[in-house]
């Protein structure tokens, strides 16, 4: 029948995109393996390996080790960005919302204009926007108090080489030695300089100049700082979110997982399970809330400072 020949070739076509990237994407990684191998067989490429490891050279007074706090912002910042990008996600692409939440303009938020509707996806969003951004304030004030800021901001102009060093030893799959409890390798230096001080900030004022609290009124500010500007970079910068969290992650598991999660929930330098356990029920609760995330038990909570519709 002609129909079902149409359909079926639209269904080929859909997925046939899709397959051919996927076979590019490996056939490029395995382009790059070789490439990368070849390279190290390059006197020059060996010379520069053994100059530059891959780590940056600490400044005096880095406290050694990992405090216990890190390990609690670790789990509250992945918990509530893996919320905050699903319900971005969801702002995005729902076009009928199930319901709707209102402001009390009571109190200390009592103001001149009438409260705005907004859907109840983007008032569970903005919520989970201002916790992670009182998280991330913490986060700050205890990395400047403690010195921990040291370990992930660059100091010396070494960094470069040495995350050039890095990049090329993961791309040979003989990858850097791992000590992070130490120091770590100048590439994950700059990833975590890059989403910490960069990504981060980002995403916070382009999420603010597209919420209700912006000035509407502010013709010149607006002017400088179009709407457009800030979707145009709050997607990308959360794409890049979900990048990093996926390598971050395969590199825990593929350079020594029990002694990685030990580092990252545990505040202990060995091998043992405490840390994984610990990651084990982070996860637990963070698929517990990715499930609780509907209408029905938000309502609740969202009714306690405004008034949630149809």
């Amino acid at each position: 029948m002609p129909g079902s020949s149409s359909s079926s070739a639209t269904a080929r076509s859909r997925w046939f995109r899709p397959a051919a990237a996927a076979a590019i994407a490996v056939m490029a990684l395995l382009a790059l393996v070789l490439l990368a191998k070849w390279a190290r067989t390059l006197p020059g490429v060996q010379e520069f390996l053994a100059q530059y490891p891959g780590h940056a050279a600490l400044p005096a007074g880095v406290p050694a080790g990992l405090p216990a706090w890190l390990g609690w912002q670790h789990f509250l910042n992945a918990f509530f960005l893996v919320l905050i990008v699903r319900t971005g996600w969801q702002v995005r692409t729902t076009a009928r919302p199930k319901a709707y939440w209102t402001r009390n303009n009571t109190g200390l938020l009592r103001t001149r204009g009438k409260p705005q509707k907004i859907s109840l996806d983007l008032w569970f969003h903005l919520t989970l926007d201002a916790l992670w951004v009182l998280n991330g304030a913490v986060f700050i004030v205890l990395l400047l108090a403690t010195g921990q800021w040291m370990r992930i901001v660059p100091t010396g102009w070494d960094v470069i080489p040495n995350a050039l060093s890095t990049a090329l030893q993961y791309a040979s799959l003989d990858w850097p030695t791992e000590n992070g409890w130490v120091n770590y390798n100048a590439l994950q230096l700059l990833a975590y300089f890059a989403t910490v001080f960069v990504a981060a900030p980002l995403a916070v004022l382009t999420g603010l100049r597209m919420s209700a609290a912006w000035p509407k009124n502010a013709a010149r500010l607006n002017r400088l700082y179009p709407i457009e500007l800030a979707r145009a970079v709050h997607f990308p910068v959360m794409i890049y979110f979900v990048a990093f969290t996926a390598v971050h992650v395969a590199l825990v598991f593929a350079t020594g997982a029990l002694r990685n999660l030990n580092h990252m929930y545990a505040a202990r330098d060995d091998a043992g399970w405490a840390g994984f356990w610990l990651f084990a029920a982070s996860v637990a609760v963070t698929a517990a809330a990715w499930v609780l995330a509907r209408p029905l038990f938000l309502r609740p909570v969202a009714g306690l400072t405004g008034k949630v519709s149809r």
